[in-house]
């Protein structure tokens, strides 16, 4: 089953590249993307989709267009486009780290250390928090930690161990010590965002931008946490971070419906139309992936969460994958980004698509994504 779902991403992808070339999907209304230049948080994700695909066949027409999207980000930092937000792990990581870690092509490593960089000026040291969205000092958002976060730290602790300088992991680790106590509720649910006092961190509340309403648990961000936290234990090994992923892993499991696959937020009323996000179950398989490495073969836990991912999976595949749709340009179907906002409530989305395939890499070959190099 892995294998074919696999087999059919490869040739998705292909076409999708030989069609729109130096374009990257966007996010529409419809089942479609819409393809056009590299200027929002996502294009990260269809470059990462590029590079498993090289991996998967060693097919060089990958690795040359994974290599010219490279190019088109080095571009983007270089001029500082489009990345006044926290997601450059987002950008940065499954493009130019992975060139890294594929070639160990110096430039790449250059690169992805710049965004790095950059991903420091998000730092508020009044604060002590990487500020989500918008510029220091912003009256709306100038206090404003996300989940999603918790996936952009992996650039920093990767720039840490390159570099032996201290400084990137002591910010990545403050950050998810904060998240841990301030996003995650003691039901191991989650907020979706959560407001600190810009000028001391002093806590103001909970709340969300894209979930049903302030204390619901948005699925997607859910999601988010239990790879992230995952991911941080890889790094510092501290076991509180392992402790939180195996919480919030539960808590999703826990609330899916029948068919495994996670509506758009916990706490939705389920109706006949309610929307699913197919991408929070795919992020959240490769999250469960990851933090089974951490368990013992022997700890309850693992056959747990194992058994959770396959059923995730196979419900991925068969239901809502674009498998017997030769011509779809996304790789799973019901997808929602902003249900709220009427932004893709159903449809294609490119990080779902990315995380589906990481997914299906990590039980078919056991090649993990590029949050971290396969070394550590």
């Amino acid at each position: 089953m892995w294998k074919l779902a696999i087999e059919d991403a490869v040739r998705k992808t292909r076409q999708n590249i030989k069609k729109h070339r130096e374009f990257f999907p966007h996010i529409t209304e419809g089942k479609g993307y819409q393809w056009s230049e590299n200027t929002d948080w996502i294009e990260g994700f269809y470059t990462g989709i590029i590079w498993l695909c090289y991996e998967y066949t060693q097919d060089e027409f990958f690795s040359q267009s994974a290599k010219q999207q490279v190019e088109n980000f080095r571009h983007r930092l270089i001029n500082r486009i489009a990345l006044d937000h926290h997601d450059i792990g987002f950008l940065y990581t499954p493009s130019a780290m992975a060139q890294w870690m594929i070639e160990q092509e110096q430039s790449a490593k250059q690169l992805a250390l710049q965004a790095a960089d950059h991903l420091l000026t998000r730092w508020r040291p009044q604060g002590q928090y990487i500020q989500a969205w918008g510029a220091g000092g912003d009256p709306k958002n100038g206090g404003r930690i996300i989940i999603d976060c918790l996936m952009n730290l992996p650039l920093l602790y990767w720039a840490s161990e390159t570099t032996g300088e201290s400084k990137y992991r002591d910010a990545a680790m403050i950050h998810a010590d904060k998240s841990r106590r301030y996003l995650v509720r003691g039901d191991d649910s989650s907020y979706h965002t959560f407001y600190f006092h810009p000028d001391n961190g002093e806590p103001i509340g909970g709340g969300t931008h894209q979930g049903y309403h302030d204390g619901s648990t948005w699925t997607r961000g859910q999601a988010w946490g239990i790879y992230g936290f995952a991911l941080s234990y890889r790094y510092t090994h501290n076991p509180l971070y392992l402790e939180t992923a195996k919480r919030m892993a539960r808590y999703f499991i826990e609330h899916l419906p029948e068919d495994h696959i996670a509506y758009w937020d916990f706490n939705v009323p389920i109706e006949s139309d309610t929307y699913r996000d197919s991408s929070a179950s795919a992020i959240a398989a490769c999250g469960l992936l990851e933090l089974a490495t951490h368990l013992d073969a022997a700890d309850p836990d693992r056959s747990y969460v194992e058994d959770a991912v396959f059923r995730m999976m196979k419900s991925l595949v068969n239901n809502y994958s674009t498998v017997n749709q030769p011509d779809a340009e996304g790789l799973i179907d019901h997808g929602s980004y902003y249900v709220r906002g009427g932004m893709g409530p159903d449809g294609y989305l490119i990080w779902g698509d990315y995380f589906y395939l990481e997914a299906l890499l990590r039980l078919e070959k056991g090649v993990a994504g590029y949050w971290y190099e396969r070394k550590c």
